[in-house]
């Protein structure tokens, strides 16, 4: 099934209707752009993000983790730059007073239009936005007219307050990006840990920007998670490790079913690049709407920790560093193959987890014809992604022997650590192959009256992929599904 077949809408639906997710504070109208993951969404998000820590984390001898605190020393975000420069062009529309983005509405015109820009949109000056926008008379996307504002740059962190009085001194910022905890913490891993470079922090959190979203669902919200490592190495040797990062991640996503013809990776040009970056190449997923971005791998220089060392001078940073009176420490290690301090760099894999979790139920999303008239949902995500491992199915719920039974082999399979196991109790075995179709379950286990008649006892799984049926002893189903999700 193609992509471009995989509307919005359907995928939607079948998060709204099977509880994967649902719409922020619904009952109250909701909030623009938030979304709570449900029963079966939470599952999938905590497995998605255990495959990545698992894979980056726990498994990779290069790196250990981290879980900062989301609420920072305001002097974290004058020094990484964020408080000065962490912004979107942003202009309003005067007829309908909507308020866009303005390189999002020339990218979006240009692709309606054909219209090929002579660089990079990343590329273009203030004025330069303004002035293409005014030039080819660009309607608002909202009201069909053309009477924008100018632009101007809008900061996209949230503001609030810590302690009792709402003034300058109490200002605090809810951080846009997990990676500054990392930074500022690098000392404190690097002197418990004794890691010698290279070596890298992970960490997943929360993160919070304040910026205008395309409304296509759980892709970029205002409060979203993220997956980030920060590899630290010698100066010298970042280019050979962008390129390892880069493969790692393509390699990841396609362990998570993220077939190579629906991903690209896209280097960056020099004149798109961040102003802290020497190099960045973009993980893009082939969304129903096109192409977009997943995930960024950057090279960020020794811009990160440069910004929050003191005395700067003594390292010859390569990196443009603004000068930081406020930072009480050097964040550096010795290298002893030329005895002195450095100052590393940072490569940087950085994966929003919400867009991670709707690609990979784009990629699941599947309709089938089975002929005869009869089609189904089937949501084919890989076994260790799957909300739930197993359902067991009674023949009839209305015996009180099967049903026993169930209730009996639903807690010796939970005790095997293989994940969530459900107790379907419709007493329609069609309509419940067809919902944990929908849901992406991997088994379904029907108890019927053989089983609790008949010597040895048996039980039939059913795969969800291929619908085929197995009669299988219940004394023979811990070493299988052990086996089987292993």
């Amino acid at each position: 099934m193609k992509n471009t077949e995989k509307t919005m809408d359907k995928i939607v639906a079948l998060c709204k209707g099977r509880g994967f997710i649902f719409a922020g504070s619904e009952i109250y109208g909701g909030l623009a752009n938030t979304w709570d993951y449900g029963p079966l969404g939470v599952e999938l998000k905590n497995n998605v993000k255990r495959a990545w820590w698992k894979k980056f984390v726990q498994e990779n001898k290069y790196n250990v983790g981290l879980d900062a605190a989301i609420l920072m020393n305001p002097q974290t975000w004058v020094a990484s730059g964020h408080l000065a420069g962490f912004s979107d062009p942003l202009m309003d529309c005067r007829e309908c007073h909507e308020r866009f983005r303005a390189d999002k509405v020339i990218e979006d015109w240009c692709a309606e239009t054909g219209f090929e820009l002579p660089k990079p949109i990343d590329a273009f000056s203030q004025q330069e936005m303004k002035d293409f926008v005014e030039e080819h008379n660009i309607p608002c996307p909202t009201c069909g007219k053309h009477n924008f504002t100018d632009i101007r740059q809008f900061n996209l962190m949230f503001k609030t307050f810590q302690g009792v009085t709402e003034d300058a001194k109490n200002t605090v910022y809810l951080r846009p990006e997990t990676a500054q905890g990392i930074f500022v913490n690098f000392n404190n891993v690097q002197r418990t840990t004794r890691k010698k470079l290279p070596f890298g922090i992970g960490q997943i959190g929360k993160s919070f920007r304040n910026e205008i979203t395309p409304k296509n669902f759980i892709f970029r919200v205002r409060e979203f998670e993220q997956a980030e490592l920060e590899f630290f190495v010698k100066p010298g040797e970042d280019e050979k490790w962008h390129e390892y990062w880069k493969q790692a991640r393509i390699d990841w996503w396609k362990e998570q079913g993220v077939t190579s013809d629906r991903f690209r990776v896209y280097d960056q040009q020099p004149d798109e690049l961040a102003h802290y970056a020497k190099a960045c190449s973009d993980i893009e997923y082939r969304f129903p709407w096109g192409y977009d971005e997943l995930e960024g791998v950057a090279n960020r220089r020794d811009y990160d920790l440069g910004n929050h060392t003191k005395c700067q001078n003594e390292f010859g940073l390569e990196a443009h560093c603004h000068e930081n009176p406020e930072s009480t420490t050097k964040l550096c290690v010795r290298d002893e193959e030329n005895n002195k301090w450095i100052v590393p760099f940072v490569i940087e894999p950085s994966m929003g987890v919400d867009r991670a979790v709707l690609a990979i139920l784009t990629e699941a999303y599947t309709e089938e014809d089975l002929g005869e008239g009869n089609s189904r949902i089937v949501l084919k995500l890989k076994k260790h992604l799957a909300p739930i491992k197993i359902a067991i199915v009674p023949l009839k719920k209305n015996s009180p022997e099967i049903m026993a039974k169930c209730h009996e082999l639903k807690q010796k399979l939970m005790k095997l650590g293989i994940g969530r196991v459900a107790l379907e109790n419709t007493g329609n075995i069609g309509k419940a192959y067809r919902r944990h179709d929908e849901v992406g379950t991997p088994l379904c286990l029907t108890v019927d009256f053989e089983t609790i008649e008949q010597q040895p006892e048996t039980v039939t799984l059913r795969d969800r992929d291929t619908m085929e049926q197995i009669r299988i002893a219940t004394a023979d189903l811990p070493a299988y599904l052990r086996e089987y999700f292993a």
